[in-house]
């Protein structure tokens, strides 16, 4: 199996340079670039200074040498600095900030639909053409004929707007956080100059004035164990101000359960194509398998249904699951694009609409191809499972 593995992940790398050269033609395509943009900003730039800094970004030349260069950096992991989010490197600030957003809304949406989605399909196909049956089966066609941003949208209009009972958009409530503040406080005021670690120790030290030298002279304030300092290098405290922050257990339960307030219509969203596809799958997969010779057998040997069912029939069953569950990881990721648009999520679907839309086209490189990698890792895991589902199916 790892041989295997690792001659695919190999045949990984022309794909991903085809999916790169891909995505790199498309964003050309777009009409206009940020320059366009900085001169729609200011009126004062000419003529020349747009054609000078379309010459230093290399934006005159033909679009393969744009992207010989990009590649070259690319490979570095370098894709250049986001200029619409305060010219931090384009990677930190998907990796550092929105990555884990969607990771989170992705995975529950994805264990949502995994724990509704396969128990229903199994349940509806053992009592075939039972009331839950049909109900099941009516529900799974209308959940996956729903696009995704449509029901978002109904559902906020329902049950955040109309009954109120959840938020409309955001990730937390506002002055909701899992800090408080230390009973330690600053005896001076003056100017935070440096915020360092020594001897185990946070140390805030504060230019303050003294009287007696018409000076600044440095004070030291410590700060205890498992604290975070409550302000930055530059800020003007106050006597009296807190001198850190800690997190407490009620703090944190506080924090955490306006964060799942948050979570639940988005996750809940994403994961109805998903519950409607894996249920009639599940259903379908299963009474397939019920109605062959070796299941008919098991059940003349006297096993008790339950044994036929979960022992010899489910395992067989999930080998379609396996590829269809694999490769809708993607897809749900995808989802989230238009999931955390609709309600102002701030992940990585958020972050590609505003980058492509304000032509911030280095986060947008970085976010495709991360979906790409993500695209053709499910594959391989999907592969994978294979063996673990079907021991006849062995990897050389």
């Amino acid at each position: 199996m790892f041989l295997y593995a690792s001659r695919r992940i190999i045949a990984m790398i022309p794909i991903l340079l085809a999916v790169s050269m891909a995505i790199f033609g498309l964003i050309q395509l777009q009409p206009g670039d940020f320059i366009d943009e900085l001169r729609l900003a200011n009126p004062k730039m000419t003529t020349a200074d747009v054609e000078r800094l379309r010459r230093e970004y290399g934006l005159d030349q033909p679009w393969y040498v744009q992207y010989g260069k990009w590649l070259n950096r690319a490979v570095r992991l370098d894709f250049g600095l986001s200029r619409e989010n305060g010219y931090v490197p384009a990677t930190e600030f998907v990796f550092e900030q929105r990555l884990s957003n969607t990771v989170t809304l992705s995975s529950t949406a994805f264990i949502i639909a995994l724990l509704i989605g396969i128990p229903v399909g199994i349940y509806a196909a053992v009592r075939q053409y039972s009331l839950l049956d049909y109900v099941t089966t009516f529900l799974s066609f209308v959940g996956f004929s729903i696009p995704v941003f449509w029901l978002g949208i109904m559902m906020l209009i329902l049950f955040g707007v109309t009954f109120k009972i959840f938020p409309t958009g955001g990730m937390q409530s506002e002055g909701v956080t899992q800090y408080v503040e230390s009973t330690e406080q600053f005896t001076a005021t003056g100017q935070v100059k440096k915020i360092e670690a020594r001897d185990g120790q946070t140390i805030i030290t504060v230019a303050v004035y003294d009287e007696a030298s018409k000076t600044d002279l440095p004070k030291e304030f410590v700060l205890p164990a498992n604290t975070r300092a409550a302000v930055v290098v530059d800020d003007y405290v106050s006597e009296g101000q807190a001198l850190g922050q800690r997190v407490t257990f009620d703090s944190w339960l506080k924090w955490f359960l306006d964060f799942l307030h948050h979570l639940i219509l988005p996750a809940v969203a994403l994961s109805i194509i998903s519950i409607a596809g894996w249920t009639r799958f599940m259903r379908a997969s299963l009474l397939e398998v019920i109605n062959q010779d070796f299941v008919r057998t098991a059940r003349a040997k006297g096993l008790a249904e339950r044994i036929v069912i979960y022992k010899h029939a489910l395992r067989n069953a999930l080998i379609p699951i396996v590829t269809l569950v694999g490769l809708s990881i993607p897809g749900i990721l995808n989802g989230a694009v238009l999931t955390e648009t609709v309600f102002n999520w701030p992940g990585m679907g958020t972050a590609l609409l505003d980058s492509v839309v304000k032509k911030d086209y280095n986060v947008a490189m970085v976010i495709l191809m991360m979906l790409s990698i993500v695209t053709l890792a499910a594959n391989l895991l999907t592969d994978l499972a294979y063996a673990l589902v079907d021991p006849r199916i062995r990897y050389n």
